[in-house]
């Protein structure tokens, strides 16, 4: 039997809200079709927003939303997508379909999502192929309040007072899609362009998010700090706030990948290996981070992570759309346990992507809407937002798997919330069994105030429009509480949650 202890005493770093954000790119069905169907669609919206997606996604308090992209982030120009909607320009979306962009969604448009979700901005500025006069131009029309060229052609485009920009990314990726530069070349150019992201309002600083790595590219995470912060004392907040991060988990690598759906026992236990390494790669980038920012002032922010797999059959292969069983529930729940677990770094995060693209958390067709096991999970982790992470460690833990894809059976995190209550979320990897965890916690006297789990005994389970309830979000009830603490009785391949109260 396993044991969670927890220090309930001792309080850690808080989870921010931020770490469960989502990422919307102009790929496949994820912006037209998922999230923007038009203000004359049959579909029932708001300002063109689908309401079914919207409504969906505010029960996920989502806090952050980052868009535009992506590698579409550094061949989008900002001035293609504002103005009457006829005047836009059309463009070939090159890197994902090959398809018509009509830029019928942009920037007015993205900020009024943002309003119906209640979510702060995450805007990807294009440096790739971008100028810096154009990325400065953007965050004038965005923020200024005053008389400029800018912020008057705003103001022509119907909005009167400026939006906020809580972070904007001064490029994506430019070590491959945006612009296959070398770390010392984007380091520089990264101290340019962060230059002209101007603050026009001191009361909502914009944080800035500086391009990092790749996977397990130390010598990207290396060559930019030290390029970035040569000869300069302004090390932090205004220069540099966030360092992002992408990882996706190819279960039978990059040029594969391997399906959504049909895969063996062992392919199993190798995806949830790599779901694991992102624990090694948060805690490396994060030794290199600490070298020139010992005091983490600057977070770690990954925005983009999930599971990639091969496209589905019959789909176009540069929409990237792809179904999501209780395996993705697992990769979902191991990696945002190891987020909160490193929440001193890590401070921002995002899904990728939000519908119909990836390890979406929602997908549709036609008027139609499913969510998906992941989205269940992410609803259940909601609680986490905002708390404070909690010392707690885990024994007798045995290591399961086949080969040399071994993982631990368990994997857990606890936080405590200002509503006093203390949530505990549990992931049990193995497809083979249950497990008994013994929760003991240094005081006495707590009672289970909820408990949801997600799981389903066929590891292939997941919703489909045909049958949208297959793995869902589903009230426990098989714990024991005495004096000495709590015994949970978990399910085999399950994300559990449990909320505690005095």
């Amino acid at each position: 039997m396993a044991k969670l202890i927890i220090n309930e005493e001792n309080r850690l770093s808080t989870i921010e809200p931020e770490v469960y954000g989502h990422f919307s790119e102009h790929l496949g069905r994820c912006i037209y079709e998922g999230i923007y169907v038009g203000e004359d669609s049959d579909i029932p919206n708001v300002n063109g927003m689908r309401t079914d997606v919207v409504e969906a996604l505010k029960e996920l308090k989502v806090p952050v939303l980052r868009w535009p992209g992506g590698c579409f982030a550094d061949e989008y120009h900002w001035k293609d997508g504002i103005g009457p909607k006829e005047n836009r320009k059309k463009m070939i979306n090159t890197h994902w379909g090959g398809v018509v962009e009509d830029n019928s969604f942009g920037t007015h448009e993205y900020m009024e999502l943002c309003r119906q979700l209640g979510c702060k901005t995450y805007i990807n500025g294009n440096l790739g192929s971008g100028t810096v006069q154009e990325m400065s131009e953007w965050v004038e029309y965005m923020t200024f309040k005053g008389v400029s060229p800018m912020a008057d052609l705003r103001r022509k485009n119907g909005q009167e007072e400026p939006w906020t920009i809580d972070y904007f990314g001064v490029g994506n990726e430019n070590w491959g899609c945006g612009g296959n530069m070398t770390p010392e070349h984007y380091g520089n150019e990264y101290r340019r362009y962060q230059t002209y992201v101007r603050n026009y309002d001191e009361d909502k600083p914009i944080e800035k998010v500086c391009c990092g790595a790749n996977v397990s590219d130390y010598y990207w995470t290396e060559g930019v700090l030290e390029t970035a912060f040569a000869h300069t004392e302004e090390k932090f907040h205004g220069f540099m706030d966030h360092l992002s991060l992408h990882y996706y988990v190819h279960p039978e690598g990059w040029d594969i990948k391997g399906s959504a759906t049909d895969f063996d026992e062992e392919v199993w236990y190798k995806t949830l290996y790599k779901a694991l390494y992102m624990d090694e790669l948060v805690r490396r980038h994060g030794g290199i981070m600490d070298k020139y920012d010992p005091d983490k002032k600057i977070g770690m922010c990954v925005d983009e992570w999930g599971a990639w797999y091969t496209n589905e059959p019959g789909t176009n292969p540069g929409f990237l759309y792809q179904q999501n069983t209780v395996r993705d529930a697992l990769i979902a729940g191991i990696t945002l346990n190891i987020f909160n677990k490193h929440c001193d770094r890590v401070k921002i995060a995002a899904l990728a992507q939000v519908v119909n693209v990836l390890q979406a958390v929602i997908l549709t067709e036609g008027a139609q809407m499913i969510k998906t096991p992941t989205y269940h999970v992410m609803h259940m982790y909601r609680h986490h937002q905002g708390a404070d992470l909690l010392e707690s460690a885990i024994t007798g833990v045995e290591e399961i798997g086949m080969g040399e894809w071994k993982v631990p059976k368990v994997t857990e995190s606890v936080s405590l919330g200002e509503d006093g209550l203390i949530t505990i979320t549990l992931n049990n990897l193995s497809i083979e069994s249950g497990e008994k965890i013994e929760i003991g916690l240094a005081g006495s006297g707590y009672q289970v105030a909820e408990a949801k789990v997600v799981t389903n005994a066929d590891m292939h389970a997941r919703n489909t429009f045909e049958l949208p309830e297959e793995v869902t979000e589903a009230e426990f009830s098989d714990y024991v509480v005495s004096e000495g603490g709590i015994i949970v009785n978990m399910p085999k391949n399950s994300v559990l949650e449990l909320r505690l109260k005095k």
